[in-house]
């Protein structure tokens, strides 16, 4: 048993990794979890980090964008400090009795076990998180609290709970590979394998994953970025654009000028499609009722909703839905 000894603590030994890739995984979630130790090796001049492929059954491991990774079976042993699952769609259909019972065994044995982008759902589907914090990709968060109540979900880029580390898709598995290795070799270490990505590493772990587009805005104006962070946690419960004003300390009228030269729009219009778009990811990447997506995204009737998604994206939702069901959806 390794689980002793933290892995997000000071520590010069190397780390052995053991990446389960699932079919369908997104191939940029899959970088962003072993690129920053590719690159932290070459930085150091030295090993720090050492990873081996490994699938539910041997063989060539398909991910999104075409290509192939070649990977053993998973053993029921194996001899690495880490087990990192990264996973993407046709999540449940892979999640079969027999691979959720070896990671159920693997998981004493091991000082971490990580799931990045859709690895969540096999640690939650294993049992493995009950009583734990956890986070999943943004797309799937309403889903997966409603099927794990015994997770403590949150919409934090990543969450490290004990053992467990859960993180959302491709950048916020960046966010935490860069916290794995400032915490274990140092900032400046950190700072480098980031530089090298051209990338800033300025989230936090608790930064929910939907504020990173205000916040992007923010640095351009700050009024702007904190008018449309309300807005992004006001998704279920809309805020009126007079009070979003005054909580910015600007004028219902500035706030209009403001959108209007920054982004060509109303903030009325911004906030109405924000809700819409969610609408829409509800309809076609979950299965819950049209009257539930209704209401999670502001809309106090099924017929004004009916209405406002019909007059965005031109087909009813129920329509929609039908037609993305040729495709499985991501989650369940």
């Amino acid at each position: 048993m390794k689980r002793e000894k933290p892995i997000f603590a000071p520590d010069p030994a190397p780390l052995d990794v053991a990446v389960l890739v699932m079919a369908d995984t997104n191939a940029l979630s899959l970088a962003a979890a072993v690129d920053p130790m590719r690159a932290a090796n070459r930085r150091a001049g030295r090993t720090l980090f050492t990873w081996r492929y490994y699938s539910a059954a041997a063989g060539a491991i398909p991910v999104t964008t075409g290509f192939r990774i070649d990977a053993d079976a998973l053993p029921d042993r194996i001899e690495a400090d880490i087990l990192l699952i990264v996973a993407g769609f046709r999540l449940i259909e892979q999640a079969t009795p027999p691979l959720l019972a070896r990671l159920r065994r693997l998981a004493p044995r091991l000082r971490a076990m990580i799931g990045v982008d859709g690895g969540p759902w096999f640690l939650a589907l294993a049992g493995l998180l009950d009583g734990r914090s956890a986070t999943v990709h943004w797309e799937d968060l309403e889903t997966f609290a409603d099927r794990f109540p015994a997770v403590d979900v949150r919409q934090d880029r990543y969450v490290i709970s004990g053992p467990f580390v859960t993180t959302g898709g491709a950048a916020p598995c960046l966010d935490m590979m860069l916290e794995l290795i400032r915490t274990r070799h140092g900032a400046e270490l950190a700072l480098r394998v980031a530089g090298a990505f051209l990338y800033e590493p300025v989230h936090a772990a608790t930064v929910p994953q939907q504020a990173v587009s205000a916040a992007r805005l923010a640095k351009g104006d700050p009024a702007l970025g904190r008018a449309i962070a309300l807005m992004e946690r006001g998704v279920e419960n809309p805020i009126p654009i007079a009070a979003i004003a005054r909580r910015i300390g600007l004028s219902q009228r500035r706030l209009e000028m403001l959108f209007a030269e920054r982004l060509g729009t109303s903030p009325g219009r911004f906030f109405l499609d924000l809700r819409l778009d969610e609408a829409r990811r509800m309809v076609v990447d979950t299965r819950l009722p049209l009257q539930e997506v209704a209401l999670r995204t502001g809309f106090s009737s099924q017929m004004a909703f009916a209405r406002a998604f019909r007059a965005r994206f031109g087909a009813p939702a129920s329509a929609l839905r039908r037609s993305a069901g040729t495709v499985q959806a991501k989650t369940p």
